[in-house]
C-alpha cells in the first residue's frame, strides 16, 4: 500500500475538484457523499499504510513522483516520505477529518446547494493541503502544503463572506500567517545555502557535522520556528486563532484540532535533530510555549462565547506541545497532538451541537440546563472536559502528565508554571461545562421550545471522538505503569538522530507517581471549585470590573497591536497614498503631461497663417544662425 500513498492526498483533491466544478448541479446528499467519502477512503488507505509502517524492521520509504525543481546542483523532487511520523499524522488528519466531514453534512444542511458544495470543496482542499504538508519528503513540499492550509483557512474562516467582520477575521488569519511564512521561507533559503538541499534525509545527515550551538544552525532553527509560531499560534502571532471562530463550527474543529495548528509542531518534530543541536532555540521555544500556555489559559477563564473559550484553550494546549518540544520531549509533544486532536475535536463539535440546538446562540450566559434535552452531547462534552483536564484514565492525563514530567526534569520552575496552567485548564473547562449544561435554562422561551438532541450525523462523530478521548492515551502509557510505551517505541526511529545529543532527565518511579498524584488531586480540587461556583449559575448581567475585565478583554493585546502596529501602518499607507503617490509620483507624471500640453499650446501660436510673421521668423532665424557661427 505504501506505493499507493499518492492516493491519500489525491482522493480529497478529487473531491475538491468534483464539488467545486459541479457545485451548481450536485444535490446536497451527493455533495456530502463525495466530500465525506473521499476523506473516508483516504483514511482507509492511511490505516493500511500505518499497519505496514509499524511492522518490525520497516525503513522510511520515499516515493518520488516527478522532478519539481532541477537547477544546477539543486534537485528538489515532488516526493512523498512514508515513515512512522507521517503515517501517524495521516491517521490523525484523515480520521478526525472524516468525522468532521460527516458532521458537516448535517450541520451545514441549511445552506443552499451551491454554498454547501463550495463548503465541502474548501474542506476537501484543506485536507489535501495538510496531507501534502505531512507527506512531503522535503521542506519545499512541506511549504507548499503549509501555504495551502493558509489559503484554505482564509477561505473557510471567511466562508460567510457577506459578513464584514468575518472577512476581517479571515484577513487577519491570512496576514498574520504570512509573517510566520516569511520566516519559514528564509529558513528554506538558508538550508539551501548551507546544505545544498532541502530533502530531509540529506539535510539531517549533514546537520551533526556542524556541531552543537553552530551559528548557522541557530539561524535556521529560529527562522523555521518563526514559521511554526505563526501557524501554531504562539506569542506574539496567536491573536488570529481566536478570531478564526468566525468560520462554521466544523471548520473550527478542523483548524484547531487535527490540521492547521499542528503543522508547526509537526515541522519542529520532523526537524528534531536541528533543534537538539540548537539548545538556545530550544530554551526560547520552552519559554514562548510556557508564556503562551499561561496567557491563553488566563484569558479563557473569563470568556463567555463557547467557541472563544475552546479557541483560547487550543492556544494554551499548543503552548504545552511547544514546552515538550523545547525540553526535548519530542514523543510527548506528538502524543499530545494526537490526544488533543481527539478531545478538542470532540469539544468543538459538541459546542456546534449546542449552537445548533440553540439556534445559533454562542453566549454561555444564555444557556444552562441543556443536559436535560441533549443527553448525548452532554455526556460526550463532559468526557472531553475530563480528558483535557487530565483526569486519570483518559487520554489527556497521559499526554499532559508526560509533558509535565519532562518539564520537571528540565526545570522545577517550568514544571510549577506548567502545572498552574493545567489547573487553570481544569477550572475554565468545567466553568464552561457547568454554565452550559447544568442549572436552569437562561435562554428565551422560543429557544427552549426548540431544544432537542442533534441528529445522528452530528451525534455519531461525538460518540466516536468520546471513545477515542477515553482510550486514545493508552498507546503512550509511561513505563511507570509497568508497560512499554508503545508510541515512544513506534516513533523511536524518527527521533533517534537526536538521542546522542539529548540531556535526558530520568525521574525515579516514586517521584513520577508523586507528580501524577499531585496534579490529579489539584485538578480535582479545581473541578470541585468550578462545580460549586457555576453549577447553579445565574446571569446577573453585572459588568465585570478590575482584573476580571482585563481577562475578559484578552489582556488588551488586540488593542495594543492595533495601536502600535495596525494604526501606524495605516497612517504610513495614507501618507504614501496621499503625499508620495498623489502629490509626488502622480504630481510629477501629471506635471510632465501638463508641461507638454502648455508647450504645445504656445508652439501652436507660431502657426498663425500670416506671411509677414513667417518672413520675420525666417530673418530672426538667420540672425541666430549667423550669431552662432560667429561666436562658436
Amino acid at each position: 500500500m505504501i506505493h499507493l500513498v499518492w492516493l491519500v492526498p489525491f482522493l480529497p483533491l478529487l473531491g475538491f475538484l468534483i464539488n467545486g466544478l459541479c457545485r451548481r448541479y450536485l444535490s446536497k446528499s451527493l455533495t456530502g457523499v463525495i466530500g465525506s467519502g473521499s476523506v473516508v477512503a483516504a483514511f482507509v488507505i492511511s490505516l493500511l499504510i500505518f499497519f505496514e509502517v509499524r511492522q518490525p524492521g520497516f525503513t522510511p520509504q520515499v516515493i518520488a513522483l516527478f522532478d519539481f525543481i532541477n537547477v544546477g546542483s539543486l534537485h528538489i523532487p515532488f516526493a512523498f516520505q512514508v515513515d512512522q511520523l507521517s503515517a501517524l499524522f495521516l491517521l490523525i488528519i484523515t480520521g478526525v477529518g472524516s468525522l468532521i466531514h460527516i458532521y458537516s453534512t448535517s450541520y451545514m444542511h441549511d445552506e443552499s446547494n451551491e454554498s454547501f458544495a463550495r463548503y465541502f470543496a474548501y474542506l476537501n482542499l484543506f485536507v489535501f493541503s495538510m496531507l501534502i504538508l505531512v507527506l512531503g519528503a522535503n521542506y519545499v513540499m512541506m511549504f507548499i502544503g503549509w501555504e495551502g492550509v493558509g489559503l484554505c483557512s482564509y477561505l473557510l474562516i471567511g466562508f460567510w463572506f457577506r459578513n464584514i467582520e468575518y472577512n476581517k477575521a479571515a484577513n487577519k488569519a491570512f496576514i498574520m500567517n504570512r509573517i510566520g511564512d516569511l520566516g519559514f521561507l528564509l529558513g528554506i533559503f538558508l538550508l539551501i545555502q548551507q546544505f545544498g538541499s532541502v530533502t530531509f534525509s540529506e539535510v539531517f545527515a549533514q546537520v551533526p557535522a556542524l556541531g552543537e550551538g553552530n551559528t548557522v544552525l541557530f539561524a535556521i532553527a529560529m527562522l523555521l520556528f518563526v514559521g511554526a509560531m505563526g501557524k501554531s499560534a504562539q506569542i506574539p502571532l496567536y491573536t488570529w486563532l481566536p478570531d478564526a471562530m468566525a468560520g462554521p463550527t466544523p471548520v473550527s474543529a478542523l483548524i484547531h484540532a487535527a490540521t492547521m495548528v499542528t503543522a508547526g509542531i509537526y515541522m519542529v518534530a520532523r526537524s528534531n535533530v536541528i533543534y537538539t543541536l540548537a539548545p538556545c532555540i530550544q530554551a526560547i521555544i520552552t519559554v514562548i510555549g510556557l508564556a503562551t500556555a499561561l496567557l491563553a489559559a488566563s484569558i479563557a477563564l473569563k470568556q463567555n462565547d463557547i467557541k472563544k473559550v475552546l479557541a483560547y484553550s487550543t492556544v494554551s494546549q499548543l503552548g504545552y506541545m511547544f514546552i515538550a518540544l523545547g525540553v526535548g520531549a519530542y514523543t510527548a509533544a506528538v502524543f499530545h497532538v494526537m490526544t488533543h486532536a481527539f478531545f478538542k475535536a470532540l469539544l468543538f463539535l459538541g459546542s456546534g451541537s449546542v449552537i445548533h440546538a440553540m439556534g445559533g446562540e454562542q453566549d454561555i450566559r444564555k444557556m444552562g440546563g441543556l443536559k436535560k434535552w441533549m443527553p448525548i452531547t452532554n455526556i460526550s462534552f463532559l468526557i472531553g472536559c475530563l480528558a483535557i483536564a487530565g483526569i486519570p484514565g483518559l487520554s489527556g492525563f497521559f499526554s499532559k502528565d508526560e509533558i509535565l514530567a519532562h518539564a520537571f526534569g528540565y526545570s522545577k520552575v517550568i514544571y510549577a508554571l506548567g502545572l498552574l496552567g493545567a489547573l487553570m485548564t481544569a477550572f475554565y473547562m468545567f466553568r464552561l461545562y457547568y454554565i452550559t449544561f447544568t442549572g436552569n435554562f437562561r435562554g428565551t422561551h422560543e429557544q427552549e421550545h426548540h431544544l432537542h438532541e442533534s441528529p445522528a450525523a452530528i451525534t455519531f462523530p461525538l460518540i466516536v471522538l468520546a471513545i477515542l478521548s477515553v482510550i486514545g492515551g493508552y498507546v503512550g502509557m509511561p513505563e511507570v505503569f509497568g508497560v512499554k510505551n508503545l508510541l515512544a517505541e513506534y516513533l523511536s526511529p524518527i527521533f533517534a538522530p537526536s538521542v546522542p545529543y539529548l540531556h535526558a532527565h530520568h525521574l525515579d518511579h516514586a517521584l513520577e507517581w508523586g507528580l501524577m498524584g499531585l496534579s490529579t488531586v489539584l485538578v480535582i480540587v479545581m473541578i470541585v471549585w468550578a462545580r460549586a461556583k457555576f453549577r447553579n449559575y445565574a446571569n446577573t448581567g453585572e459588568a465585570t470590573t478590575g482584573f476580571a475585565k482585563v481577562l475578559e478583554n484578552k489582556w488588551y493585546v488586540d488593542e495594543l497591536y492595533d495601536a502600535i502596529i495596525v494604526k501606524p501602518l495605516f497612517a504610513l499607507s495614507r501618507f504614501f497614498s496621499d503625499v508620495v503617490e498623489r502629490s509626488g509620483i502622480d504630481g510629477l507624471v501629471n506635471g510632465v503631461g501638463r508641461g507638454v500640453k502648455w508647450g504645445s499650446r504656445q508652439m501652436r501660436l507660431l502657426q498663425n497663417g500670416q506671411v509677414g510673421f513667417y518672413v520675420f521668423a525666417m530673418v530672426i532665424g538667420m540672425i541666430v544662425l549667423l550669431a552662432i557661427s560667429l561666436f562658436l
